[in-house]
């Protein structure tokens, strides 16, 4: 189903059926040092800090003055390996993590990853949400680069099982990039989970059809 519904999208956006267009940013990752509860994804559980590229987009395409689910994509490399992250507007508890939500404004936003990664004690979701820089973030292209270049965007990173409470294990601090191009690159976490974690068959079976579909150039 999803797959169709990209397909028929590639009919007016034949490059990029969703996120049509993006804003490009750089940054770190870091995970936290100290006692806390453990995911069971050991490159979450374990301290350090990771140069990352990230891309931040209104889902839909809508114009910049509607609200829209924001987009958070997040790469990096460690150890020759590619990982990316994908997370989106929902809500922050319960069932409402799994509900996306139309947004305006990313820094009063929070972001999950609604599909759980597959770590050594179960199911794993990740969530984001804001803890410094510009009090509000409009997706709209010539504001928001104005406003990363005053200070940079800090998020909270979170952990948890798909109805348990967060656990923070690291922040993301990201700034506009020098050259801020967008990124014509796709994002895939099916083929690029995160380090050491796992991805479960349904997941796969329910997000790789539509990711091939977006990937494709026509």
């Amino acid at each position: 189903m999803f797959a169709g519904i990209f397909k028929a999208i590639k009919v007016v956006r034949p490059n990029r059926p969703i996120h049509p267009k993006g804003i490009r940013l750089v940054g770190t990752l870091e995970r936290d040092d100290g006692d806390r509860p453990a995911s069971g994804i050991p490159w979450l559980d374990t301290p350090g800090s990771t140069e990352v590229e990230a891309r931040i987009s209104r889902s839909i395409g809508l114009p910049d003055a509607l609200p829209d689910i924001i987009g958070l994509a997040v790469r990096f490399t460690e150890q020759g390996e590619r990982s990316d992250m994908l997370l989106a507007t929902t809500g922050p508890t319960g069932l409402g993590r799994f509900i996306l939500r139309l947004r305006r404004d990313a820094a009063g936003a929070v972001f999950s990853s609604m599909m759980p990664y597959k770590s050594g004690s179960g199911p794993i979701l990740i969530a984001a949400r804001t803890i410094g820089g510009p009090e509000k973030l409009p997706i709209d292209p010539g504001a928001f680069h104005s406003l990363l270049r005053e200070k940079p965007w800090m998020l909270e990173l979170h952990h948890a099982s798909p109805l348990g409470a967060w656990t923070r294990f690291g922040t993301l601090t990201l700034r506009v990039a020098d050259h801020a191009e967008d990124i014509d690159e796709r994002f895939d976490p099916v083929l690029h989970p995160l380090p050491t974690a796992g991805t479960y068959s349904w997941t796969r079976r329910l997000r790789e059809p539509s990711y091939a579909a977006a990937r494709r150039r026509k």
